[in-house]
């Protein structure tokens, strides 16, 4: 069995019953000089991999007898129709045929042909898995294909558990491995503010002489923006607002609240959201977008705009509606979550969905609730389950005002794409137990490997014409470590990233066969993994 993630859209035996050996010296060859940066790239992460069995750059053909080939060339021509459904391209990320591949395995070694630098990327990674979780020699085959979705993404949460720059270089590359082309960096919140920005220091100046940084400096930023376009992964950088606010409140101390709903003023247990109507407050606020903005390298700035608890709607709807006009005005194109939906939609903007009523999956009884331990030692009650169901009631309707203007849906359901979700007892390994049980969001109902691989984006009954792509979640609340985050994230990313290539819910008997494959690649990489009873490990 082909061991790739994502599953190819169609593969061919080229001969039957021939092998190409993996266990020679390998050399990475680019057949253009304009694919000479994605050979570095391919060889890099081969490394882990290959060790020195990988030859060094400018290895000749006189001084590398024996050696296996990893070809990779463009075809100079459009890409051949693979016969594979392609989704509609949100302005600013490369089209979906633009990632389109064909490779082939032969006595030779593997060659990777794409109309693009960025399709021979993606049949390079293609190559790599071949060559790490395939158990033996590759048989001779060709694999064609190309993605549904054109946004295919990960959010990861510095601002609750810090990620160093080396670590997000670490997880790039996981993306790149599994063809995920964004990463979504929620940067500020509550708990935290990470990103330096030279136009408004106070909102780092944290700590004293001696206390470790735990922001992202300007050279920081721009580095991980250039490592990532080198792997073709686009980084979205999230200011949260005007809820989620407290790291800028605690900066600049005094700036107004929202005008609050009646009966709520000073009840409501979050930090109060920011007044855009403000004066003061949106000074501030467009310093920080016009810089943020300047910063990014990439076409996207997401601003938040969920959950402002205590404001009225009358405030929510101006502040989204200021948030984008600051981000446009700096010449970048604003996202935001489902929330802003409420302050009217246009065929420009995108909205990323996150939850209705029914997948928060809250108990409406007495006998409901006491089969929920979760919620019981997180003290939930049934009252404050109503309470979280009348707060979110209009999120059912955010998917229709989002398509009725005309605007797009980034799908990273709770129910399915929260990595941040606590893994079932019964399926963690004994060895896993500790760790396991201290992970992941504990109002959230426990759910395993399948769970997530058998999430269908045609089961919210979304038109494709209105997706823009996929992207799943990990808020850090849990995350204390660069190990707790890739457990949470394997096995289930993997999965993740066939539904968003391949825009259907895997077939879970043979990719739990896939699956089992891959732990040698992160082991390799170094990556911490759940080693789910739901899966034969080999």
């Amino acid at each position: 069995m082909n061991a790739a993630i994502p599953r190819p859209a169609r593969q061919t035996t080229a001969r039957p019953g021939g092998e190409l050996p993996v266990t020679g010296t390998w050399r990475v060859r680019a057949a253009d000089r304009r694919l000479a940066p994605v050979a570095r790239v391919v060889r890099a992460l081969l490394e882990p991999h290959l060790g020195d069995r990988l030859l060094p750059p400018g290895a000749h053909d006189e001084g590398a007898a024996g050696s296996v080939v990893l070809d990779l060339a463009l075809d100079g021509a459009p890409p051949t129709p693979y016969d594979v459904p392609v989704g509609v391209s949100p302005r600013g990320l490369a089209r979906p045929a633009d990632e389109a591949y064909r490779l082939a395995v032969t006595g030779h070694g593997i060659t990777c042909r794409a109309a693009t630098p960025e399709g021979v990327f993606r049949a390079a990674t293609t190559a790599a898995q071949l060559l790490t979780a395939t158990a033996g020699p590759i048989p001779y085959q060709e694999l064609t294909d190309a993605p549904h979705y054109a946004w295919r993404g990960l959010l990861v949460d510095p601002a609750r558990g810090y990620l160093t720059p080396d670590e997000l270089r670490r997880v790039i590359d996981l993306l790149a491995l599994y063809k995920l082309n964004v990463l979504h960096l929620h940067l500020t919140d509550n708990e935290g503010w990470r990103l330096h920005l030279p136009a408004v220091p106070r909102l780092t100046a944290e700590g004293g002489r001696g206390a470790p940084r735990r922001f992202y400096t300007t050279e920081d930023y721009r580095g991980l923006q250039e490592y990532a376009a080198q792997r073709f992964v686009t980084v979205v950088p999230e200011i949260d607002l005007p809820g989620h606010c407290a790291a800028l409140r605690a900066a600049f101390p005094g700036l107004p609240p929202a005008p609050a709903p009646e009966g709520l003023a000073g009840r409501f247990p979050f930090v109060p959201p920011l007044d855009l109507a403000d004066p003061a407050t949106r000074e501030t606020v467009a310093a920080i977008l016009a810089e943020v903005c300047r910063l990014t390298t990439g076409p996207f700035v997401h601003i938040g705009g969920d959950e402002a608890v205590g404001a009225t709607a009358d405030s929510f709807a101006l502040a989204v509606r200021e948030l984008r006009a600051l981000v446009r005005a700096s010449g970048k194109r604003p996202l935001a979550w489902q929330e802003s939906s409420r302050a009217g939609i246009t065929a420009d903007d995108i909205a990323q969905f996150w939850v209705d009523v029914p997948m928060m999956d809250l108990p409406g009884t007495e006998e409901e609730l006491a089969r929920r331990p979760e919620l019981l030692a997180a003290g939930h009650t049934l009252e404050f389950g109503r309470a979280l169901k009348r707060f979110f009631a209009p999120a059912d309707h955010d998917v229709a005002r989002v398509v009725e203007g005309g605007g797009r849906l980034l799908l990273s359901p709770q129910s399915h794409l929260y990595l941040d979700r606590p893994y079932p007892a019964q399926v963690v390994p004994p060895h896993q137990a500790e760790r396991a049980a201290r992970l992941g969001f504990a109002t959230y109902r426990p759910r395993g490997v399948r769970h997530t691989a058998l999430w269908d984006p045609a089961s919210h009954g979304i038109g494709d014409e209105w997706v823009a792509g996929v992207e799943a979640t990990l808020f850090g609340e849990s995350v204390g470590g660069f190990d707790d985050l890739t457990t949470l994230l394997l096995p289930r990313l993997a999965s993740v990233a066939e539904t968003a290539w391949t825009g259907r819910a895997a077939e879970w008997g043979e990719h739990r066969v896939r699956l089992a494959r891959h732990g040698r690649l992160w082991r390799e990489r170094g990556l911490a993994y759940l080693a789910s009873t739901e899966i034969d490990w080999p």
